[in-house]
This record gives C-alpha cells, sequence and structure tokens, in this order.
C-alpha cells in the first residue's frame, strides 16, 4: 500500500495534468505520441573563464513519466529529442538539451511520476 504522501502526489499530478496541462507531441526520429505537459521552466546559471556569471532558460515540460512511451515501450527522454507545441495557428519546435552538461530531464518529485524536461527552442512549423 502506498503511503500517504505517494497518495497525494499522484492525486497532484491528477490535478496538474487534468487542469495544468495542454497536449504537445513528443518526438524521437519517426516515432511521435501526444501527450499532455505542463510549462515550466528552468534558469541554468554557468560561471565562464572568466568568472562572469552567464544565465541559460530553459522551457520545461511536466509529464507523467508513464505518458512517454515511443513504438510501444517506455521511454526517458534523450538530448535531440524534440517537442512539437501548438499554440493557435503557430507550432513552436524545441528540443531536449540542457546547457553546460547539466542532465536534459529530471525527476519532478520522490516517487518518480512526473519527468520535467528541459528544451530550447529551435523554430517554427507551419501548419
Amino acid at each position: 500500500m502506498a503511503d500517504l504522501l505517494e497518495q497525494g502526489a499522484a492525486w497532484l499530478q491528477e490535478q496538474r495534468t487534468r487542469h495544468l496541462s495542454r497536449t504537445v507531441s513528443y518526438l524521437r526520429g519517426g516515432d511521435s505520441v501526444d501527450l499532455p505537459a505542463t510549462i515550466g521552466q528552468t534558469t541554468f546559471e554557468q560561471a565562464d573563464e572568466y568568472g562572469v556569471i552567464h544565465r541559460t532558460q530553459s522551457r520545461d515540460y511536466l509529464i507523467s513519466a508513464a505518458d512517454l512511451v515511443l513504438a510501444g515501450k517506455l521511454e526517458l527522454p534523450k538530448p535531440g529529442d524534440r517537442i512539437r507545441e501548438t499554440d493557435g495557428d503557430q507550432i513552436f519546435l524545441y528540443e531536449v538539451m540542457a546547457p553546460g552538461g547539466e542532465p536534459p530531464w529530471r525527476y519532478s518529485d520522490a516517487h518518480r511520476r512526473t519527468l520535467r524536461i528541459h528544451t530550447k527552442f529551435v523554430g517554427m512549423e507551419r501548419t
């Protein structure tokens, strides 16, 4: 039986998915899956060789780890994967990556139910 905190985390994830998400397409090679994602951001700080701090912001997608199924197999994000997000009549394309050797994703909760995927804008597609 799950502990009370795990049950609460599952309920919160369900509420986030139901009320705070939009459908995006996750792409890897020729495989894709449409899934609900909550939009977020992360600010990364990195010092250069002169000690100057550079801040970079990524667009993050919070998704259920159980939803990332490509070609019938449960997967984890990989650098170079892409996320297609439609907003009105515009389609934005983001690539999974993070600056400065940081990992491109992390679990967003203690129970490994939610993935936080860091991305960078790489272009737009025509509708």
